[in-house]
């Protein structure tokens, strides 16, 4: 077995974070308000099957990760698994995975930022929307410029409260349960709920596979994890606990909260207009559901936007440190506190345009729609991922004695399907159609420029 990485890393960049930390942060990135929010409609379309889309989900995630964990647990050094693209797919796709999936970070940052406004704007209507934007962007940017610890305790409490109100839902669903709790509509909350009448497509074959997209954006972020690797003390020792731990955390929570939503309430019976946790809440006789749940996933928005700050950080660090502009080494200082500080305020600054974009009312569709054709391209840059794996997996450093893949090379091969099969649905919903279209765009236009700028530098690899 090699040898544990130093306290620092070659890069100066201190590993302040604890396995704690990176527990939270893996399960804090990925519950949000797909769950507190989207969950309503996912279950109205699918029904009980909707459990069904999580698991194979977070199968296929768990998989996806492990593949990860076992390249980072090779080196550790490496700050974004993106790195990986570069060093086994080709100089281009790495290049054109970076500033994706960095450009999609930025754009996630700016939708939660927009959200944040919204949020508090529930309490204090009058208060600019553009100004609570910018206090919270510059309160978690501070977070990020201090120390990688102090990030990590912030996105620790910020998932904490997260997870509190999950457990809160499952806990007081379970007395409803025991206790017979019949909902105004006459309905008793039982787990029968969930097969009574049960149809596997009760909307249809098309609504069961258009519910892939929608979960799978709400698993999105779990691999926040990778790049909180290289800033712990004990990458090796913390990496296997953190991936194997956090994915079936998540199922639980995901799974655990859908079933006691519709335990309570029949799945027909929930309105998917409104938050699920609201509504069970409510049933439940909490004076102030709205307010609380308001609270929650205002702080589930917070936390996204933190944890984006510290991944779009690191990801304009790790393609400053590929140098393939004089200005790129711009970005690789690393401050005194052991974090990549100009990385981390330049990608802040350009979340800027969210605070400018709230003050333009027209701007709300075309928001959404970049947000959401940034998001799309994720999936290409997870299956690049995979097939950076498969190639790790036949060359010289790959550890035999490490971190691996379960069920190698099968279970890489079938996971890179499954994500072009999640591609694919992505047109089966109306609203997704175009950012899909779009993210196809940006990839045969940027991914034709990336390949011509490296294809020289790539065979000469090749060659090697």
């Amino acid at each position: 077995m090699a040898q544990q990485p130093a306290t620092n890393g070659t890069d100066h960049m201190k590993r302040s974070l604890r396995n704690r930390h990176v527990q939270m942060i893996a399960i804090g990135g990925t519950i949000g308000t797909g769950l507190f929010l989207g969950s309503g409609t996912t279950i109205h379309r699918t029904g009980p099957s909707i459990i069904l889309v999580y698991a194979v989900l977070g199968i296929f995630m768990f998989l996806m990760m492990r593949a990860l964990g076992e390249m980072l647990y090779e080196d550790p050094n490496q700050h974004t698994f993106v790195a990986f693209i570069s060093k086994y797919v080709g100089e281009g796709a790495g290049f054109f995975a970076g500033w994706s999936y960095w450009l999609g970070l930025i754009f996630l940052a700016m939708a939660e930022l927009t959200a944040i406004g919204r949020y508090i704007q529930y309490w204090f209507p009058t208060w600019n929307a553009s100004l609570i934007q910018l206090v919270f962007l510059i309160i978690l940017t501070a977070t990020n410029l201090i120390a990688a610890r102090v990030f990590g305790e912030t996105e620790f409490w910020f998932a904490m409260i997260k997870i509190v109100a999950i457990l809160a839902l499952i806990f007081t669903g379970i007395i409803m349960v025991a206790t017979g709790f019949k909902t105004p509509s006459g309905h008793i909350a039982s787990f029968g709920n969930i097969v009574d009448h049960f149809q596997l497509f009760p909307n249809g074959a098309w609504q069961f596979l258009g519910a892939f997209p929608m979960v799978f954006f709400a698993f999105q972020g779990i691999e926040f994890v990778s790049i909180t690797i290289g800033e712990t003390a004990n990458p090796r020792q913390v990496l296997p606990k953190a991936i194997n731990q956090t994915i079936y955390r998540i199922l639980i929570f995901y799974i655990g909260a859908i079933i006691i939503i519709m335990s309570i309430n029949p799945w027909r019976e929930i309105n998917p207009l409104q938050s699920p946790f609201v509504q069970v809440f409510a049933l439940a006789g909490l004076k102030g559901a709205a307010g609380i749940i308001n609270f929650v996933v205002l702080t589930s928005a917070a936390s996204a936007l933190n944890s984006a700050i510290f991944s779009a950080g690191r990801h304009l660090y790790q393609i400053g440190r590929e140098g393939h502009s004089k200005e790129d080494s711009r970005v690789t200082e690393i401050s005194s506190s052991g974090v990549p500080a100009r990385a981390i305020f330049s990608s802040s600054v350009i979340m800027l345009l969210a605070p400018a974009l709230a003050m333009i009312p027209q701007i709300k569709d075309a928001f959404e729609f970049i947000t959401s054709s940034s998001s799309d391209l994720y999936i290409l840059v997870y299956a690049l991922a995979m097939v950076a794996h498969y190639r790790y997996r036949h060359s010289p450093d790959y550890m035999a004695d490490g971190f691996k893949m379960p069920g190698f090379p099968v279970t890489n091969i079938i996971t890179i399907i499954f994500f072009v099969f999640i591609f694919f649905t992505l047109f089966i919903n109306a609203d997704a159609r175009v950012p899909a279209a779009g993210a196809i765009i940006w990839t045969i236009v940027f991914g034709t420029f990336s390949y011509r700028k490296f294809r020289k530098a790539d065979a000469a690899k090749d060659d090697l």
